[in-house]
């Protein structure tokens, strides 16, 4: 078992806060980078990787100047619909947001906006930035490429990125659907998770070094990723990179993350206006009869019910907010480091959750 520990989540939004003003990150950018990494903490696995534990990295690499904490997002070239950005190696967090927040000003006038860019960095899970386009009733796309971890189908060496993609629309309901998916079966940091809890994984999450199946996380972690639906996945990893790195004019294929101090990340963000094509109490209301089309369809042996995207994360987070969030151990020790680091108050006691 791994140990956990239960912490309060407004605090450690506030913890969070505080990390990335003294690490002199400006008010602004603080802001969106901490909340951007509580959206992920708030609903994902914690063996995604996402999340609060990534505090840490942000501290190393603004210190090590890998991350250019004040770079300007540059607006290469623009039109009414579209935009090229050249991120400078900045925070990508911030970098993604203030794109999608861009397709979606474009969006209102065009119906659709698409943003690209450039030259950025890691930059968090990409429903935090197609959820971006909901607070603008409109439905958001977001994808990013990253460094190569996946096996091309029929290879045994690692040429493209998990390459994440998201999707984002409103509803009439309490919850709006999100779809945060990489296009690899699992990540690493999920056969990391199996491996500490002594369990074996699917034989199609990755090969060995030598190109074999394996169900041992240990064995695959030297190894490449393999994509979701075989050949399919690979080939959407492929056609990521040249909708993002490709196209941009930025770095593709086994590039980015190349160099600690430039990773040179690209991402697409899209955003549809609602309105545009029609009113979106209509929207909203077709949205409410598809989904519960869905939900009452017959269940296969073994399952109560039938999720849509999203109401699984949705379900997460009010939980979290409401019980405290389950912080890994580990996770919890590095961030008392990085607070004394900081000279961050660090307000948790370490308590096992029973």
């Amino acid at each position: 078992m791994i140990d956990l520990v239960r912490v309060n989540a407004e605090a450690l939004a506030e913890f969070t806060l505080s990390c990335f003003k003294a690490m002199d990150v400006s008010e602004d950018n603080a802001q969106l980078c901490a909340n951007a990494l509580m959206f992920s903490e708030l609903r994902f696995h914690p063996g995604q990787g996402q999340g609060v534990r990534r505090l840490s990295a942000y501290n190393e690499r603004i210190n090590k100047g890998w991350i250019d904490k004040d770079a300007p997002f540059e607006i290469v070239k623009e039109s009414p619909a579209l935009a090229l950005i050249d991120g400078h190696n900045g925070l990508g967090s911030v970098v993604g947001q203030r794109a999608m927040k861009l397709a979606t000003e474009k969006a209102k006038v065009c119906g659709i906006g698409t943003v690209i860019v450039r030259g950025s960095t890691h930059y968090g899970s990409s429903a935090v930035h197609a959820d971006i386009a909901l607070k603008q009733d409109c439905i958001g796309v977001a994808m990013t490429n990253a460094g190569p971890e996946m096996a091309a189908w029929g290879g045994a060496t690692a040429v493209v990125g998990t390459n994440p993609w998201a999707l984002a629309a409103p509803t009439g309901l309490d919850f709006d659907v999100s779809l945060d998916i990489a296009l690899t079966t699992a990540g690493k940091g999920m056969m990391k998770w199996l491996g500490r809890e002594g369990k074996p994984m699917p034989l199609d999450w990755a090969l060995t070094p030598e190109g074999e199946e394996t169900s041992d996380p240990s064995a695959a972690m030297a190894g490449a990723l393999l994509g979701i639906g075989q050949y399919k996945g690979y080939g959407l990893s492929f056609m990521t990179d040249v909708m993002t790195g490709v196209l941009s004019g930025g770095a593709f294929g086994l590039a980015p993350y190349a160099n600690s101090a430039k990773q040179d990340v690209a991402h697409t963000f899209i955003a549809f206006d609602i309105d545009w094509f029609m009113p979106l109490t209509e929207f909203k209301e077709r949205m409410n009869s598809f989904i519960a089309d869905i939900k009452k369809s017959k269940l296969r042996p073994g399952f109560k019910e039938i999720l849509v995207p999203g109401e699984l994360e949705h379900r997460r987070e009010t939980e979290r907010r409401e019980d405290g969030v389950k912080l890994d151990a580990g996770v919890f020790d590095e961030l008392v480091t990085l607070a004394k680091e900081l000279g961050v108050e660090f307000p948790f006691e370490r308590e096992l959750v029973a």
